[in-house]
């Protein structure tokens, strides 16, 4: 992040993006996540987190607690309180539903005048932004990133810090149908770990075990199906449901060999 930084201006680069890496070290996976991209394992059928999407929503109680800390980072305009909606000059005084970083379930507070303010987070899903900005915490770059039409910076709050999840493989036997799967949120944004799961083991199974393109005709059939088919109504799933817009990026690695096939 801090080369991105130094580079950004000899490279004339602006933006940033999500960071997934997997790592295999002495028979062991680190899985380092920063941003919403997402790691599952499937092994025998089995679903194995190995990240979380790190967003508004999920890194809330952070933001807030940095915001109180450093309220000069909100440039006046935000407030670090959450609202379950946007307030009203009209409900000065008024109670209404909060929340703020050291609470998880919420609470009734006295409307003021600093509750009129832009709250830090808003909206619900993927919807949820930063500062009206963003939609996810962590990640590379990002360093000139301001709110719309200020001189507010967004990048105190984007952390390029990732959680570290670690598979140890020498504890299980593997064959060649498990697999761990890296995506970009494009993929996870319109196909759940399940649906991800079957068209797996959908795929696996049409090819022999030693065939090393299987694992890339999984990638490719996962790219397609959450991409859809252009219709009238914008590209569309075989359920018939919006396909992705994003950008869908997959990865599938094998956890085990031919030889361990049974």
């Amino acid at each position: 992040d801090d080369q991105i930084e130094r580079e950004r201006a000899s490279q004339h680069l602006a933006g940033g993006c999500c960071a997934l890496a997997a790592i295999y070290l002495m028979g062991k996976f680190y899985v380092a996540n920063a941003g919403d991209s997402r790691a599952i394992i499937i092994r025998n059928g089995e679903i194995i987190p190995m990240s979380r999407e790190f967003t508004p929503e999920t890194e809330r109680q952070r933001l807030q607690f940095l915001a109180l800390l450093r309220p000069e980072l909100l440039g006046k305009e935000f407030t670090h309180l959450e609202f379950p909606r946007r307030i009203q000059p009209k409900e000065l005084g008024k109670k209404m539903l909060y929340r703020d970083q050291n609470m998880n379930g919420w609470a009734y507070k006295k409307i003021e005048e600093d509750d009129l303010k832009f709250p830090l987070i808003f909206g619900e899903g993927k919807k949820a932004r930063m500062m009206a900005t963003i939609g996810v915490t962590r990640g590379l770059g990002d360093h000139d990133l301001k709110v719309f039409s200020s001189n507010i910076h967004i990048k105190p709050f984007l952390s390029c810090f990732p959680e570290v999840r670690v598979y140890d493989l020498t504890q299980y036997e593997h064959c060649p149908d498990d697999v761990l799967v890296l995506g970009t949120d494009g993929l996870w944004d319109v196909t759940n770990d399940k649906e991800v799961a079957g068209v797996v083991m959908e795929v696996l199974t049409g090819y022999e075990p030693n065939d090393p393109c299987r694992y890339t005709m999984v990638a490719q059939e996962l790219v397609v199906r959450s991409r859809g088919v252009l219709k009238e109504r914008g590209w569309r799933m075989a359920n018939d449901k919006l396909g992705s817009g994003d950008d869908i990026s997959v990865f599938v690695i094998p956890l085990g060999g031919p030889g361990n096939y049974t």
